[in-house]
């Protein structure tokens, strides 16, 4: 599907919270699963999509990390010590493991080799030791498909607990950082949790993994590492419920036409028959997370999906899906007057015309006037609604 002699896209955590955050985008989930790289393919249909990191901030993340790193990850293993495990013993001597091997599912197999081993040494020695994977891989079944993920690094602890580590280069000031970006690195880190969770599943017995995440970031202004731990057992819960609702890839990909093809080497016009022929679920929650968003948003804006603005609007509105339907409900031209969506609507739009009225007839005069009785005829008839919609 992506086309021959065209290198498959990894997919890996930060796509996978996306995924879970949209079950519902069959285009996604095909793309995916088919490892299209998105990128190009929106810029091969003319839509190109500034989604994704710089250079410059790329390179900073290394460096960051790198430093974080340095030492035999001593300054990393002390912070987890500081923050998650303080009354463990200190991680004077830790265990780095070598996790090289060929191919994905060969560093899959070394990972999960090397986990059990530092797990029962734990166990079984009660030395107290730490250990340390750098990078280690994991697989994690997705709608029929196998991901393979790439946390920063996964500690196992003296008790034989396991915890991820997450570092990012975006600063902690004064303690804090960016609720938005913190929220994205929870996702991402509860990917790896529930990637984890399988493995410990095989083992027996099974070791905890730890729902609280160490996230790593530059402390203030400066490139001195700093942490704090973050508690994903939400985030874990709702990613692990919305990959469950993912339609298994070989279903979405049994109901596309035969010969379908993603290339971004195709003419524009097949290539854009080719995507058109898998329903997409557009949100504008998707500006942030997708590559395809701007091609999906001018489609959805073109045929007046409701979705442009926004999920609680298209959830409110019911069974009333394009901008003209609301328009036809609000004026009385289609709808069940039963359904609570279209009532809404309908009163809305009366109390808005009888306060233009009464603002252009004997009342206030001005278009400010005008305006203010318009406000609180709509602010009255949402109030009796209950619905954001109207508001």
């Amino acid at each position: 599907m992506r086309g021959p002699d065209v290198q498959a896209k990894a997919l890996d955590a930060r796509a996978l919270a996306a995924l879970a955050a949209n079950p519902g985008c069959d285009r996604r989930a095909i793309l995916d699963g088919a490892g299209v790289d998105k990128a190009a393919l929106a810029g091969a249909l003319g839509a190109p999509s500034g989604f994704g990191q710089s250079q410059f901030a790329l390179t900073r993340g290394n460096a960051f990390e790198a430093k974080v790193k340095a030492d035999g990850g001593a300054e990393l293993l002390r912070l987890v010590h500081e923050h998650l495990d303080p009354k463990a013993a200190p991680p004077a001597d830790a265990h780095l493991p070598d996790l090289g091997a060929p191919g994905p599912e060969g560093r899959t197999a070394r990972t999960e080799l090397t986990l059990r081993e530092a797990t029962y040494a734990a166990a079984a020695t009660g030395t107290g030791r730490w250990s340390l994977l750098d990078h280690p891989m994991l697989a994690l079944d997705v709608a029929g498909s196998a991901a393979f993920l790439e946390p920063d690094a996964v500690v196992v602890h003296p008790d034989g607990s396991w915890t991820v580590v997450e570092i990012k280069s975006f600063p902690m000031l004064d303690g804090s950082a960016d609720p938005a970006k913190v929220g994205a690195a929870a996702r991402q880190a509860a990917v790896y949790v529930l990637a984890l969770e399988q493995v410990a599943a095989r083992l027996d017995p099974a070791p905890e993994v730890r729902s609280r995440v160490l996230l790593v970031c530059p402390k203030d202004f400066s490139n001195l590492p700093t942490a704090s731990a973050v508690d994903v057992r939400k985030q874990r819960a709702v990613t692990a419920r919305q990959l469950t609702r993912l339609t298994r890839i070989e279903d979405i990909a049994d109901d596309l036409p035969d010969g379908t093809c993603f290339s971004p080497r195709l003419p524009a016009g097949e290539l854009t028959a080719a995507v058109e022929s898998v329903p997409a679920s557009y949100a504008p929650e998707c500006l942030a997370a997708c590559e395809l968003a701007f091609h999906c948003r001018d489609r959805s804006r073109a045929g007046g999906a409701v979705t442009a603005l926004g999920r609680t609007v298209r959830a409110e509105l019911g069974g009333l899906t394009t901008v003209e339907d609301v328009l036809a409900a609000a004026r009385g031209e289609q709808g069940d007057p039963a359904d609570p969506a279209v009532a809404a609507l309908r009163r809305a739009a009366r109390l808005r015309a009888e306060a233009l009225a009464t603002a252009a007839g004997g009342g206030p005069a001005g278009p400010d006037a005008a305006l203010a009785g318009s406000d609180a005829a709509l602010a009255g008839a949402a109030r009796e609604a209950g619905g954001g919609t109207l508001r």
